[in-house]
């Protein structure tokens, strides 16, 4: 049965292959950072690091000191593989190198 003096809350992680999404109930006041302590990832994912990691809720990128509200989804982000812009700027250079030469046909 549900605490009248707590909230629920979610904490979502996802990798390739695997997502999980956990609901947690805590007390007015908690923040993002207790949040997912008290969700118990980080004991499933030890490699989520709350120092350097990144963190939402809802998509907006937030600080792990942001209090939270009545059904927030706190999103953890892994790190990217490759930089966006990197790739694209590599795509570009590729596909200028093909129109310049031509080829044999």
């Amino acid at each position: 049965m549900p605490d009248s003096n707590k909230f629920t809350i979610e904490v979502v992680y996802a990798l390739p292959h695997e997502q999980t999404l956990l609901k947690v109930q805590v007390p007015p006041g908690t923040t993002l950072d207790e949040g997912v302590r008290q969700s118990g990832i980080l004991e499933k994912y030890p490699e989520i690091d709350l120092d350097k990691g990144k963190f939402g809720i809802f998509g907006k990128l937030s600080k792990t000191d942001t209090e939270l509200r009545e059904l927030d989804r706190i999103e953890i982000y892994r790190p990217l593989l490759a930089d966006p812009k990197e790739v694209r700027k590599r795509r570009a250079e590729e596909g200028k190198v093909m129109k310049k030469g031509g080829g044999d046909a």
